[in-house]
């Protein structure tokens, strides 16, 4: 009975509430510990028995199901609670995370999601008991990358970046290409896409977080990616609003999602640098890359705490060139917050293997500078199962 999860529910709508019970039930490792048909009862009939998880149901009162998540996150933060609402929308998702909710599944449920969300909740469960602490939910990290000019390596960053983040066993990680016209994420990872950002602009109107999920592809190495349109014109499909919403659902269900923009500052990229927690702006050192860089933090600055965001990364250091990093710093106005070395060979390779570094070449001096960067963004050290799983495909897929 170790591995059997104890589960109580609050959905005061019959209907639905027998639904979500079936469901449960059909779960071989759930016990149902507790039924409630009144949010404002359900706190204290879970507090006698204390389950391993709490279901919420937001549809007969959004208001009081998302105060009662809240109290139950404050009185009975040991206990998880899992939201369940026929709503999809970016909006119902975040307001239920915000006040505490660990997971969020939109109904009908689909047994699959279940199953995976028990499973997410059971290892976090797990790793409170080993440390007699309740674990902190991990914020979601938006990150955009932007380039100075064309072929300063910013997809290359972002692909290689995203492929690192997605290594940690506590980490979640996609990168939706917003290089609309000539975007090239998906030729990075050798991936055929079924679907692209023009597919999800075209159902905006169904588009909710499980048909988002299920229009991404998955690589290997564990990133996923919703890639540019197929068609060039197909990118004047796209809209702000669109984008808004997309952000907003993955970034209610991913830990980190990279954003691999254009350099045309058009209204998508736009909204994606509003929308961004972390802006890596990557140049070389030439003039006119470190010139362009200049203009660019001036037009940010115009955007309210969109300069604050910025942190500059400089990419091939190491090539010929007559400007110094101290007089790079001195133009810009900005220290260089990351830099990563000049190594085309391995770059080249893994390229036109459509291999992420970490797979291709793990040793290699612009992988690990990449991985650095990964930790700098995050905080903290990648957890060490990662770098071993690196070190196991490097084996299985190095050329080098």
């Amino acid at each position: 009975m170790r591995d059997v999860q104890r589960v109580a529910i609050v959905d005061p709508s019959d209907a639905t509430r027998e639904a979500l019970r079936n469901v449960l039930l059909g779960v071989e490792s759930v016990w149902l510990e507790a039924e409630c048909a009144r949010y404002e009862f359900f706190l204290e009939v879970i507090s006698q028995s204390v389950p391993d998880v709490a279901v919420v149901s937001l549809d007969s009162d959004q208001t009081k199901a998302l105060q009662l998540i809240a109290q139950l996150s404050s009185n009975l933060p040991e206990v998880p609670v899992l939201a369940v609402s026929a709503r999809g929308d970016g909006q119902t998702i975040l307001q239920a995370l915000r006040n505490g909710a660990r997971e969020f599944l939109t109904v009908p449920i689909v047994l699959e999601d279940l199953l995976k969300a028990l499973a997410r909740l059971q290892r976090a469960r797990s790793g409170e008991s080993k440390n007699g602490e309740t674990p902190t939910k991990m914020e979601s990290l938006v990150i955009a990358v932007l380039g100075s000019r064309g072929g300063v390596g910013c997809t290359s960053i972002a692909v290689n970046l995203g492929a690192t983040l997605a290594q940690d066993a506590a980490h979640n990680a996609a990168l939706i290409d917003l290089d609309l016209a000539l975007g090239d994420a998906d030729i990075a990872l050798d991936l055929m896409a079924d679907y692209t950002l023009a597919d999800v602009a075209l159902n905006i109107d169904r588009l909710d977080l499980q048909f988002l999920r299920r229009s991404l592809s998955k690589h290997a190495s564990g990133l996923s990616l919703l890639p540019h349109p197929v068609q060039m014109e197909d990118a004047n499909l796209i809209r702000e609003d669109h984008l808004q919403r997309v952000i907003g659902l993955l970034r209610a269900s991913y830990t980190h999602l990279v954003l691999d923009l254009s350099k045309s500052f058009s209204p998508t990229d736009m909204t994606a640098l509003r929308m961004a927690d972390l802006i890596l702006l990557v140049a070389q050192l030439d003039l006119t890359s470190l010139r362009n860089v200049v203009r660019m933090l001036a037009t940010l600055s115009a955007d309210e705490g969109m300069a604050n965001k910025v942190q500059i990364v400089l990419n091939r250091v190491g090539c010929d060139t007559d400007i110094s990093l101290k007089k790079a710093e001195e133009t810009i106005g900005k220290p260089i917050y990351w830099q990563i070395p000049n190594e085309p060979k391995p770059l080249i390779e893994s390229r036109n293997h459509g291999l992420p570094l970490l797979m291709h070449a793990p040793k290699c001096k612009v992988q690990q500078s990449i991985a650095g960067l990964a930790e700098a963004v995050c905080g903290r050290p990648l957890q060490t199962a990662a770098k071993e799983k690196a070190s196991r495909w490097g084996g299985l897929f190095s050329r080098r």
